[in-house]
Formats: C-alpha cells, sequence, structure tokens
C-alpha cells in the first residue's frame, strides 16, 4: 500500500501485508490482576459478531489482529482499544499468504467466516467448506496455543442442504489439522446490529403479511450476541468469569442457544410489546418460491430483494440446541443465559440512544458498485454526465453545513418531496432499497454508513459531503456537496451530481429523468444555502 507512515501504518490506518507487526502492536493495556496477555487473530472482524469479540477482547487487555477484505469500511474497530492495540490487514481469507500473514504472530485464532447464501465469488464450499481446514493447518504449523470456530446449528455432512454440509465439511476439517480446537454452534444470533433483530423483527413491524415457512410456526431459540461472545471467550481459555473459573475447554463441538424457545410469530409478537406497540396481527401468506416471497418482503419492507431471499430461506429449517454442555462453562447471568425479552430490551435501549453504529441498513446492498469517484485518469475517455449548480448565500458556513449534513431521511432532501418519494418508489418495485433505510441519526452522519437509498462515501466536515447511489441504475452515479467561499466572503455551496452510464440504456436512462432533475436539484440546491440564496456568477 501507498501511503505508509513511521508507524508502519497507511493512510487507512492498515498494516501493509510488506511490513512486520513488532512496530505496530503497541500501547496495549494491563489489568492488574486481570490480565489475559495475548494475541488474538481474528478472521471475518468487521460482521456483527466479529466487531462484539472484539470490543470483548480490546477491554480485556488482548492484542487483536484483524484480517478484512476492505480495512477502509472496517476502520472503526481501531478506536474499540488504545492506539495499536488492534491492528487491521487488508487482505483476503481465500489466500493463504494473506492467513498466514495473521496467524503467524498470534496466540490464538477465532474464525468467524460465513454466509447464508452463494453470491458472485461467495461459494459455500471455499468460505464454509474449506477455510476452517486451512485456517487450522496454519494454526498447528506456527504452534497456535488455541483455535475458535464460529458454525452454526444444523451443520451435517448428510444433510440436502448443501449450507449445512458446507459447516460440517468445515468442522471435520479444522478437527483434522488442529484436533483441539473448539467449535461453537450457536442458534440464531441476534443484537442491536444483527441481521435477524434489524431485518426481520423491522419486517414484521412493517408488512401487512409475511411468507414465511410453515405459517411462522418453525420452532427458534435464539441467543443474544453477548452470550455468544462469552462462550469464545471460553474457548480461548478465560477464566475470569464466575462459570468458567479454573475451566478450560479443549477440543469439542458445543451448540449454543438461549434459553428459550420460541416460534418465529411469537418472537415478533415480543418484540412488539418490549418496543411499546400495538399487537400486531402478522397474516402469514402461502409458501412461496424463495423469489416470488423476496419479491414481497422487498416491497412492502426495507429489506433488499436479494438480503430478503437469503433470510426467507434461514426459516426454513428448526434451530433449536441439542445439547447444553456449554452453559456450564459460559459465564452468565443471575437467572441464566440472557432471555429474549431481556436481550431485546438492551438492543432497542441502544438503537433509541443512537448507539448503534452499524444497522441492518448499513449493510452493503448486494451488487452496489464501489468505485471511486470518476475523477481520475482511468476514467479519461469515458461518458461522464455533470449535473452542476452553484449558489452563493448570506449564511454562516457552519448554519448552511447543518443543512448539508441533516439532509435525507425524515428531513427530505428539497421543497420538491414528492419527486424524491416517486424515484424511491420506482427503486424499489424493480428491487431496489428505496427510501425506506432512512438515517441513523438525524444531525450526524458517518463515513460508510447507509442513508436512504445512498451511502456516505466521503465526509468533511464542514466542507465536503459525498454520497454513492444503491440504487438501481444502469450506471455509476454521486451527489456532492461542498461548501466554500466566494471572494468577496460569502458562503458558496456547490452542489454536483455525476452519472457514469453502462450501456446504451444507461445514456437513455439519464436523458429520461433529465427533465426531473431540472426540478429536484435546483430545489435542493437552494434549500441548502438557505433564503438568502442566488446563483452565484464569477466575477
Amino acid at each position: 500500500m501507498a501511503g505508509a507512515t513511521d508507524s508502519g501504518l497507511d493512510e487507512t490506518g492498515c498494516l501493509p501485508l510488506s511490513r512486520g507487526f513488532a512496530s505496530t502492536l503497541i500501547g496495549w493495556r494491563e489489568r492488574r490482576g486481570n490480565v489475559m496477555d495475548k494475541t488474538v487473530a481474528v478472521i471475518g472482524g468487521s460482521g456483527f459478531i466479529g466487531r462484539a469479540i472484539i470490543e470483548r477482547l480490546a477491554r480485556e487487555g488482548v492484542r487483536v489482529i484483524a484480517l478484512c477484505r476492505n480495512a477502509e469500511k472496517a476502520k472503526y474497530l481501531k478506536t474499540m482499544g488504545v492506539v495499536g492495540q488492534v491492528t487491521l490487514v487488508a487482505g483476503n481469507a481465500l489466500n493463504d499468504d494473506d492467513l498466514e500473514t495473521v496467524i503467524a504472530p498470534a496466540d490464538a485464532v477465532i474464525n468467524l467466516i460465513g454466509i447464508l447464501a452463494e453470491g458472485g465469488a461467495q461459494r459455500f464450499g471455499a468460505l464454509q467448506g474449506e477455510l476452517p481446514g486451512r485456517i487450522g493447518a496454519l494454526a498447528a504449523k506456527h504452534g497456535t496455543g488455541d483455535v475458535v470456530h464460529v458454525s452454526a446449528i444444523g451443520a451435517d455432512a448428510n444433510s440436502p442442504s448443501k449450507y449445512a454440509r458446507s459447516k460440517a465439511e468445515g468442522e471435520a476439517g479444522l478437527r483434522a489439522a488442529f484436533p483441539k480446537a473448539v467449535i461453537l454452534r450457536p442458534s440464531i444470533v441476534f443484537g442491536p446490529r444483527d441481521s435477524f433483530f434489524n431485518r426481520f423483527a423491522g419486517m414484521a413491524m412493517l408488512a401487512p403479511g409475511l411468507p414465511l415457512p410453515g405459517g411462522g410456526r418453525m420452532k427458534m431459540q435464539p441467543v443474544y450476541v453477548g452470550d455468544v461472545v462469552e462462550a469464545v471467550m471460553v474457548g480461548l481459555g478465560y477464566r475470569d468469569a464466575p462459570k468458567a473459573r479454573g475451566k478450560n475447554i479443549e477440543g469439542g463441538v458445543f451448540e449454543l442457544g438461549g434459553p428459550d424457545v420460541f416460534t418465529y410469530m411469537e418472537m415478533m409478537q415480543i418484540y412488539a410489546e418490549v418496543a411499546g406497540l400495538r399487537r400486531r396481527i402478522i397474516l402469514p401468506l402461502p409458501v412461496l418460491t424463495p423469489r416470488l416471497a423476496s419479491g414481497w418482503i422487498g416491497l412492502v419492507t426495507p429489506v433488499p430483494v436479494t438480503l430478503a431471499r437469503r433470510l426467507v430461506a434461514s426459516l426454513k429449517h428448526e434451530v433449536v440446541a441439542k445439547d447444553d454442555r456449554i452453559r456450564e462453562l459460559v459465564p452468565d447471568h443471575k437467572d441464566g443465559l440472557t432471555d429474549f425479552r431481556k436481550a431485546v430490551s438492551l438492543a432497542l435501549t441502544r438503537i433509541k440512544e443512537l448507539d448503534v453504529e452499524t444497522r441492518w441498513s448499513n449493510a452493503m446492498t448486494p451488487g452496489t458498485h464501489s468505485e471511486p469517484l470518476p475523477t481520475d485518469p482511468d476514467w479519461a475517455g469515458g461518458s461522464l454526465y455533470v449535473d452542476l449548480r452553484q449558489y452563493e448565500s448570506e449564511d454562516e458556513q457552519a448554519e448552511i453545513w447543518k443543512r448539508i449534513e441533516s439532509i435525507g431521511g425524515a428531513n427530505g432532501y428539497s421543497t420538491a418531496t414528492w419527486a424524491w418519494e416517486l424515484r424511491g418508489l420506482m427503486d424499489r418495485f424493480v428491487g431496489g432499497v428505496g427510501l425506506r433505510r432512512g438515517r441513523r441519526d438525524p444531525n450526524k452522519l458517518r463515513e460508510g454508513e447507509a442513508l436512504d437509498f445512498w451511502r456516505v462515501e466521503q465526509l468533511q466536515r464542514p466542507k465536503l459531503l459525498r454520497l454513492r447511489a444503491e440504487m438501481k441504475l444502469p450506471g455509476l452515479a454521486w451527489l456532492e456537496f461542498r461548501v466554500s467561499q466566494t471572494p468577496e466572503g460569502k458562503s458558496l455551496v456547490t452542489q454536483r451530481a455525476l452519472y457514469h452510464p453502462r450501456g446504451l440504456f444507461g445514456h437513455l436512462y439519464w436523458w429520461m429523468v433529465l427533465p426531473m432533475h431540472g426540478i429536484v436539484f435546483p430545489s435542493m440546491a437552494t434549500k441548502m444555502a438557505g433564503a438568502s440564496a442566488k446563483k452565484y456568477a464569477k466575477h
């Protein structure tokens, strides 16, 4: 990576693969009488469970090396510990060299990589069938003390499900390469940042009817993410918790479910009750094909069609633990593992306090682009449509910035609200996310988070906000706002929309929506500039 500093980190805060770890693994904290002096490698650390585990490890003074495909988006992990405690390595888990880079210096390894459904380059066989064994082999090669692998209830080599077979294959490969590995099979894991809680719970609250396999009567044993984290800590040899003190588990497969077994319908009603909503009447629809079911869910809820298809598929089978041996070792509360009602309350409290850095809506929409803004030479000669608006204003820069950063969600975009709502409906009609993802916070944005059918690509307060489109488009699109000063000392608001078409239809699309742009773009720019806005003319 270019731009490496003397500390060993590049400008993204990540460790280049070509550099050593010695100069960067510094500054970790020590707690007298409670020190877990380990370096732990986390494979798949940027996910829901991963961030919870890294947060827990950091609190205990553990040095963490996290392998991330996109380290830029995972930078928030570094703030969970003191300077140098959490190191990010940009790499691909399917590349043995990248794996060895993080496993070689580690005392323990945690593998969290898993997928609900195949898509693109993500295949069950590679990620869930082959990868665990390769991790185990590298851990054995470098003398790693502990390996914890998070699998799933239902792993079965004889299952008709390709997902379940790949999970079983991965477990077998890991045990063969690293016999003392601890394999955890959690049930559906939920909490304030997970796919289940934030997608399905929200679905139930919005949809007039859901195509639920088995009419919503399939049994589940949801487990709170905090309890899964504690089970992982036990697998690492952590002995500081009350029920785990003096006990260590070395090798074996352990199922982990919560204290309660519910049907999906019962869980949704509990959610509504804890959230203070009126008791919902959810009418299970006939079981449709995955494509038809996901289409309906995508139409009436904020869940993209591709994600809906994966989530519906996850409800086909019962998810109930058959043994609870792990409970004897997992530190729990006075009344046992965290019950569903209490966990929902905890999650809702964090969401209400805006303490959820990522939500279901922050998940990258499958199939959306991540290309850079087309301003570099690589784009030279390509087609690029630009809509540029500049207005000067008597308002202070800070006041203008407040309006810019509050864009979208319930705050809207312009006086032409109906036009944006229409565009959102059009997007949902073709399987996009529309406007219903909203905003995490009504006033503040963070890089990387979702905003309606946009994603915050770049944020430089109080000068620049760049949004990347995640709506369904025959091309790539950005919306950019800049705040500066004119030579006369007035505030200057520059609004720029960019569109790079793909194919003939991409060009046709731009010209079809051009009349709408003449309504929404001036309205939006003047709203940001304020009541004193007037077109800027260079002097």
